[in-house]
């Protein structure tokens, strides 16, 4: 049966293998569903065609069956009737049937197993398309909030890169602050030194005139 061949990999198949090996979980599981529902609809009806297989081969297989038993019945009718030639030819009759009864038997054992095949593949199809649509919400949840996760780690990352540029803009301006402190205090230093010697150089020649005065004023005392 080619379906039987063409649907083999369905009756293997493991949605959650099928989930681990997907790049894009979320695409996968629409993709999926989709695939198992088309193949379920071809399932369905080449299901259809074999069990409606089965039940002719059954029905033919009955009627071989209850021909044959007409046939006996009809050889010992003709025996009790004393005809026996007539029961002879029942029996041949009998005998042919019952030859075909063994191909039809085969024939209904075949499609008895093509039968339950088909119906065990659509089973599990229907279970599977069940088991990932009763999932499909609760999965793509999960990977929603993945993918926020994933912004979150981002953003903590573009916060850790600007706290960096923060310490670092912090430390250049301490270290202009330093320089300003510097140059502040070498000002200091430099008006001191000019303002000292001003003051020395004046108190020099202040100091002497005060000298003299004294020593004129002192003079003129002993003198009287």
């Amino acid at each position: 049966m080619g379906i039987l061949t063409r649907f083999r990999d369905i009756m293997s198949s493991n949605i959650n293998a099928l989930l681990d090996k997907a790049e894009d979980p979320e695409k996968m599981i629409d993709q999926c569903l989709r695939n198992l529902n088309n193949d379920l609809g071809k399932v369905k009806s080449e299901t259809a065609t074999i069990m409606a297989e089965e039940q002719r081969a059954k029905r033919v297989l009955n009627e071989c069956q209850e021909e044959i038993d007409k046939m006996q019945t009809y050889a010992i009718k003709a025996l009790q009737a004393n005809n026996e030639d007539d029961a002879k030819k029942f029996l041949e009759q009998k005998a042919s049937l019952t030859s075909k009864l063994t191909g039809l038997t085969e024939a209904y054992d075949l499609a008895h197993t093509n039968a339950i095949n088909m119906r065990e593949m659509h089973d599990k199809l229907v279970a599977d398309i069940n088991e990932l649509e009763s999932r499909k919400d609760m999965i793509k949840g999960k990977l929603a909030v993945a993918k926020a996760q994933e912004r979150v780690n981002k953003m903590t990352s573009s916060v850790a890169s600007a706290n960096d540029s923060m310490a670092s803009f912090s430390k250049y301006e301490e270290l202009a602050d330093k320089a300003i402190d510097k140059a502040n205090a070498m000002a200091e230093l430099n008006k001191s030194n000019a303002e000292n010697s001003i003051h020395d150089l004046t108190k020099k020649y202040a100091s002497d005139s005060n000298v003299d005065d004294e020593l004129a004023a002192l003079k003129a005392s002993l003198s009287k």
